[in-house]
Order: structure tokens, then sequence, then C-alpha cells
């Protein structure tokens, strides 16, 4: 396994603009205003997740639920329920339908270090696109291996249609594969990478590449591995919908 790119916390604005791409260590993650033992209190809501009920490959691999934020003005609001919505330039699997998951947790939702991540990662998209509203989904996801493999992005290599990605790593156990793979969106540019550290957070311009993980397997056949990442994204003009 390669370990990831780390970029130091004082560079992370400028690796975004210059890669478009970026990798904090849990140890890095005060450039968020926000730490990993903060985070650690998030990691019960993992195990309460419902199966998701639009994996068009027939799968049942994949548990989720979502949640829709606006940050403004150094305020956190949570938005109204919503579909969550992707045109099918972006997702030619799961795209141009309405997909309505179980809402987050209150649990997270209420906690303070969730407060504090999703402003912190907003106040990194403004320093990257300019001050102003951020309109941030969040997906909690776990991938489990009951079916003998599971896929974390069962569309391929992709981008999500908005500004700033967040994939910040959980957890995993008793799997092999989930390798982080980022490529250049215009040319043949990328690297590859696996992460293993508990809130590890992989950020992505959008606009400059695309992303995708690996399948994952058992490390034993018939056991029940899994591994859990937290997907936030933050768009700027609104949610994406029809």
């Amino acid at each position: 396994m390669f370990e990831p790119p780390w970029t130091p916390a004082a560079e992370l604005v400028e690796a975004l603009r210059r890669d478009g791409e970026a990798v904090l260590a849990p140890s890095s993650l005060g450039v968020l205003g926000v730490s990993a033992v903060d985070l650690d209190s998030l990691k019960p809501c993992w195990d309460d997740l419902p199966p998701d009920g639009y994996l068009r490959d027939g799968g049942r691999y994949r548990f989720r639920r979502h949640g829709c934020f606006v940050a403004e003005g150094g305020t956190l609001t949570l938005a109204p329920h919503r579909a969550h919505w992707q045109p099918l330039d972006y997702n030619a699997l799961h795209g141009g339908i309405q997909r309505w998951f179980v809402p987050l947790a209150q649990e997270m939702v209420t906690s303070p270090a969730w407060t504090a991540l999703l402003l912190g990662l907003a106040r990194i998209a403004s320093a990257l696109k300019g001050e102003q509203a951020w309109f941030i989904e969040a997906h909690p996801f776990r991938i489990d291996t009951s079916d003998g493999i599971g896929r974390p992005t069962p569309e391929g290599a992709h981008r999500d249609g908005v500004d700033l990605v967040a994939v910040l790593f959980v957890g995993r156990h008793g799997i092999k594969g989930g390798e982080s793979r980022v490529f250049d969106a215009a040319g043949p540019a990328g690297q590859r990478f696996t992460m293993t550290q508990p809130w590890t957070t992989l950020l992505l311009d959008d606009a400059r590449v695309i992303h995708e993980t690996t399948p994952i397997q058992p490390l034993a056949a018939g056991e029940r591995g899994w591994r859990d990442t937290l997907v936030l994204t933050l768009r700027s003009g609104g949610f994406q919908g029809p």
C-alpha cells in the first residue's frame, strides 16, 4: 500500500491551488478547526447506517445517510431534508434520479465537532474560490463485503459537480483494497495511495481532478469486512437539483 502524499497544514490552500488536491494527516486537522479526537465522538454513527436502496448494479454493499447544510458568515444551518441528485454528466450510473436517503443521526448533526468541521471546510473553500455561502451535502458511507466485494465508487472515476470535495477516512476492518486514486481531469497525471489512519482527509478541487476508490474484498473468505468514510461536498450557488 502506498502512503498518502501528506500536505503540510500551512500549505493546504496553496496545494489545492497548485495541484487541485491535498491530503491532511489526522494530526493536521487543526487547520479545519477540529481534531481527530473531537471527531472520534462521531464514530458510533457509522454503526447505524441504513442500506442504500438505489444501487443500480444490484449490490447490497453500501450503507449511508444524507444531510444538507448551508455555511455562511461563520454560521452553519441545517437545510430542510432533500433528495440527493446528480446529473448524468457526473454520475452515469446513478445520475438523473432523485435519491431520498435517511437523514443524518441527530448525534452527528448536533455535535460541536461536526459544526467545526463543516465551517472549517467552508473557510478553505472561500480561501480557494472567494468568500460566499457554501451549500454542503454530507454522506457518511459504510461499504461492506457481505456479497464478497464492495464498491466505494461503483460509478468509476468521476467528478461530483461541486466546488470542493472532502473525503474523510473513518476506519476499515478485515479488508484488502480500498485504494484512493486521483487523476488530473485534463491530462494523464495521477496518483494512488491507501488511507489507513482514521480521519485522514483528502481534499479535491472538483473542477480540476477526478477521483475513485478501488473495490474492497474480505481478508478472510466468508468473513464480513467494511470501510467507513465521510464524504462532504461544497458547492456555490445552491444545491444540485433537476
